[in-house]
């Protein structure tokens, strides 16, 4: 167990927290949630001990191991991948170093035959002797395969770095396990082997996530920070969002009958208190109206952006024809021989772990790169917009935000643009921000705003969750589903694939496409989905680029 006692932590003049207590037990997996900036890592941090309270301590129950999602991804580099997944055990990995040193001399000791009788007892009982198999479970099952189990983590990628050190948290079986974003860099492979890891996990969990899908999936609690207090509500995220608006509407309700309860006393009042047979009736009701107290109702500190896609154009039967592409990168065919027709009510979804192709697809029918071989063709009533995955180009530049999105608005009037980044949550002040300095969320939400804006019928986004709040997905989710036109899309958000697409693509990773007129669930069910997954499963799949 791990609990919270009184715990405020104020910087500056700002108190995050105040006074919270809260207990984390055994045997639960609680989702720490809250709007931005209402201090979900940082409360992981003073669960750690990374950072230190203002006031009040945290506890841990005595001889109980503690591990953490380290989020440096390059603090590892000098290390082999399974080196780095046993350090999650820290004092085990540190056994199995000095035991190999001790053997390792040439003059070896009768001291350093005792002490490596030591550490062997030691070593077995931590199960040392399992460590590297247990280890290797692990990087498999997140999609590390063995031919990197013993590559320093420097050679390695982004996407897998997340994956070994995901592999580090959840190595050794902790007692404690924090986790700040895990699902961040994942592919949905990866997310749901998570996911089953986590259902059958024994010991507590503590995780900040913005996937709603994966909150709903493992979540037995919910902790919502707001106003600096912590509140535990039991169940997953949709039971918490039913609880909580719930409780708001029992408290209104309660605060009417009080209201009106208040204003008969005071009529009461008003009309006998100067009628003698009634002064002690008066005075008895003055009493009985001082004891009532209003339920103070305190607004969320969620804000919700309002995303509405609305194409200026109705799209006509022709929206793109796609034949025979095929995409070269490093000597690597990424793309292979692909071609697809889209209809006016498409809503695709791009799924699987070959991120590099679905981009490279839609820089392609962007136009920004050219194909090797093949050839697509935009339907006349057709316009895009798009959503890289990438945006260092879009904000390498000295504009301002509202000049930014003007050169994306037909309409050129100031009002009118400032009335779309009002949508999604900039201030007025904020309009003269220069863009190249935005957060990764406001570089998004400006993104979401130029596609808004753009009035096309067509559009391409590419992992356009990336860097947003739980508000601004769940806006996003809602403005994917309404809108009218045509979408391609590529998400690790499971929710937003399967209440939005109608239509699944997997580019595999030997470049070539499957392609379903299908729900996600209802694709991931597919024996063709099971007969892939068998394909390139183990040794035989393909270098996943």
């Amino acid at each position: 167990m791990i609990s919270a006692n009184n715990v405020t932590l104020r910087i500056g003049k700002k108190a995050l927290f105040e006074d919270v207590n809260i207990k984390f037990t055994e045997g639960n997996c609680y989702g720490l949630i809250g709007a931005n900036g209402a201090g979900k890592s940082t409360f992981l941090k003073i669960l750690s001990g990374q950072l230190e309270t203002t006031k009040g301590d945290v506890t841990i129950t005595p001889g109980q191991r503690l591990s953490v999602l380290e989020q440096d991804h390059f603090k590892y580099d000098a290390y082999p991948v399974m080196d780095t997944v046993i350090m999650g055990n820290q004092h085990l990995y540190d056994v199995m170093k000095e035991k190999e040193a001790i053997y390792a001399k040439e003059d070896f000791s009768e001291e350093d035959g005792i002490r490596a009788s030591e550490l062997e007892g030691e070593f077995a009982e931590m199960n040392g002797w399992e460590a590297e198999s247990d280890a290797a479970q692990l990087l498999n099952g997140l999609g590390i395969g063995p031919e990197l189990h013993y590559s320093l983590m420097k050679d390695l990628n982004g996407s897998e770095k997340v994956k070994v050190l995901l592999a580090r948290a959840l190595f050794g079986n902790p007692d404690i396990l924090l986790l700040d974003e895990p699902t961040n860099h994942l592919d949905l492979d990866a997310i749901s082997w998570l996911e089953e890891f986590l259902i059958d996990f024994p010991n507590t969990v503590i995780v900040v996530s913005h996937d709603r899908y994966f909150l709903n999936k493992v979540c037995t609690q919910i902790a919502d920070i707001d106003y600096g207090k912590i509140q535990l509500y039991a169940g997953n995220y949709d039971f918490w969002y039913e609880s909580s608006q719930l409780l708001i509407r029992q408290m209104k309700e309660a605060n009417k009958k009080k209201e009106e309860k208040i204003k008969e006393l005071q009529e009461f009042i008003s009309r006998f208190s100067a009628n003698a047979s009634k002064s002690k009736q008066a005075t008895s009701r003055k009493r009985a109206l001082e004891k009532i107290q209003l339920d103070e109702i305190r607004p969320s500190s969620r804000k919700y952006p309002y995303i509405d896609f609305r194409p200026n154009r109705e799209i006509g039967n022709e929206v793109l024809t796609v034949e025979g592409i095929s995409k070269t990168i490093d000597g690597v065919k990424v793309l292979d021989n692909i071609s697809f027709i889209l209809g006016h009510d498409d809503k695709v979804a791009f799924v699987g772990g070959n991120e590099l192709a679905k981009t490279t697809l839609f820089q392609i029918l962007m136009g920004e790169i050219e194909p090797d071989e093949g050839t697509f063709k935009w339907g006349v009533t057709t316009s895009q917009s798009y959503f890289p995955k990438d945006s260092t180009k879009e904000f390498d530049n000295d504009l301002i935000i509202v000049d930014w999105l003007t050169q994306y608005s037909e309409i050129k009037d100031v009002t009118y643009v400032r009335g779309f980044l009002g949508r999604m949550l900039f201030a007025g002040d904020d309009g003269v921000k220069k863009v190249k300095v935005l957060s990764g969320g406001e570089k998004v939400r400006c993104l979401l705003s130029k596609l808004m804006i753009s009035g096309a019928n067509v559009l391409i986004m590419d992992e356009p969750t990336n860097h947003l709040d739980m508000e601004s997905i769940t806006a996003l989710n809602n403005g994917m589903i309404k809108f009218p036109g045509v979408l391609l899309f590529a998400s690790r958000d499971h929710q937003i694939v399967q209440t939005t697409a109608n239509r699944i693509m997997e580019i595999l990773p030997n470049g070539t496409l499957i392609d379903k007129i299908t729900t996600y669930d209802e694709y991931l069910e597919s024996d063709e989905m099971a007969r892939k997954r068998q394909v390139y499963s183990n040794d035989e799949k393909p270098e996943d680029n």
